[in-house]
């Protein structure tokens, strides 16, 4: 595996997957926060931004999580691997929350530079979970049932099913194995 897609709504966990399987192996990580925003919170134009991602979905080698679904055509015929953390609403509430206390003030890890956690805009983003939650798990779902049959895919619902795809992958016996 070269080349690994992984979508899911806010809070689902697609950045801490991204970043422990790109430790296991050795792909470069792409957050799609990085491309969507530049310093200050100031969202790239999405030409720019659909421009970015073909660039990184050209690549040889990429674990790229996130959305900007104009892209996810070319991405998913790309891809060796489609992951899908399909998690609950409450839960991804929560854990959206938690996220904001241990980072307010500071830049999370897969967001730019200069993006840091601000309480002012968390009840937006939450509003936003909720009102898109039914849509987008619909698109989501939708781009998981047309998949190439090139393309594994991997449906995660819970942590105890995301720990065991891990645990799978470092013993090698997964469908990326180490390296």
């Amino acid at each position: 595996m070269q080349r690994i897609m992984i979508i899911g709504q806010p809070g689902s966990g697609k950045s801490r997957l991204a970043r422990t399987l790109g430790r296991i192996t050795d792909l470069p990580v792409i957050h799609i926060d990085t491309i969507h925003w530049r310093p200050g919170w100031i969202e790239r134009a999405a030409a720019e931004k659909t421009r970015l991602c073909l660039d990184v979905e050209m690549g040889d080698r990429w674990i790229f999580e996130g959305g900007h679904s104009a892209t996810w055509e070319n991405r998913i015929s790309r891809a060796d691997m489609l992951i899908w953390l399909d998690r609950g609403t409450l839960i991804r509430i929560c854990r959206v929350i938690w996220r904001a206390a241990l980072h307010i003030g500071r830049t999370r890890p897969d967001l730019p530079q200069g993006c840091p956690e601000r309480w002012s805009m968390l009840p937006d983003f939450l509003r936003y979970i909720w009102r898109s939650r039914l849509s987008a798990r619909e698109r989501m779902a939708n781009l998981v049932g047309r998949a190439p049959a090139s393309c594994r895919v991997v449906v995660l619902r819970s942590n105890r099913q995301v720990a065991r795809f891990v645990a799978e992958i470092i013993r090698g016996d997964g469908p990326t194995g180490p390296g």
